[in-house]
């Protein structure tokens, strides 16, 4: 058991451990951080008892609408909720690369959860696989949607709705397309492996924008600070 929980807790502590490493602006807040892959970890259970529930009531009758559409939409919609409620107005959301480490310890915290899960059921044979594919999907869903949570914290208030939608609208694009590459090719040589390469290409390139609207955001601030301390 001891072994099965350090395989599937493994990927989601070192996707994490690259992203907070690359933080050049400031150290996070463990407690928040902490609450927030908490937040994603239990929202796993109610998440996946819906799913059990329309499945079992034969709400969707195309494998299609069930598989890859409604998990899709039902798992970024409450990673985005949490983030909204919990996270986006926090005080210790200082900049924008703040929405990138939050983003994705909503989405490791939901991620390892279902990893343990799968692994218990499945087995250890399944674990390297699964830590290319769904853990590190979800991990960078959440990069993405904390992208855009963070230009949204940080721009006009004017555009900030804009960005709080776009953030949920990507995440759900991004992983209708992750499940739609293993619903239609059996073979993930030919779907979901090229389309990983290209969210990994996607996702490091949100976190090197974040960086430099991070660095933007503290030259701003600096020179008000600098501005006002001459005045």
């Amino acid at each position: 058991m001891i072994i099965l929980l350090t395989v599937a807790i493994a990927p989601s502590l070192a996707l994490f451990s690259y992203l907070y490493l690359r933080d050049q602006f400031a150290g996070e807040p463990s407690k928040l951080l902490f609450q927030s892959f908490l937040y994603g970890a239990v929202l796993t259970f109610p998440i996946l008892f819906v799913q059990y529930v329309f499945k079992a009531e034969g709400v969707f009758t195309s494998g299609f609408t069930q598989n890859v559409l409604f998990s899709s939409v039902i798992e970024e919609f409450f990673k985005w909720l949490v983030i909204l409620i919990a996270v986006y107005r926090h005080v210790d959301f200082e900049d924008p690369y703040d929405g990138i480490l939050y983003g994705a310890s909503v989405s490791l915290g939901f991620a390892t959860v279902e990893n343990i899960l799968y692994l218990l059921e499945f087995g250890l044979q399944t674990a390297f696989i699964r830590a290319f594919l769904p853990v590190s999907s979800h991990a960078l869903f959440g990069v993405v949607m904390g992208y855009y949570f963070g230009k949204a914290k940080f721009t006009k208030s004017s555009r900030r709705l804009r960005w709080i939608v776009w953030a949920i609208v990507s995440s759900v694009i991004l992983h209708l397309a992750y499940n739609t590459s293993l619903y239609v090719y059996d073979n993930i040589m030919y779907g979901a492996i090229p389309f990983m390469l290209f969210l990994w290409w996607f996702g490091l390139r949100k976190v090197k924008q974040a960086h430099q609207l991070s660095l933007t955001h503290y030259h701003d601030h600096n020179s008000t600070v600098h501005s006002g301390e001459v005045k």
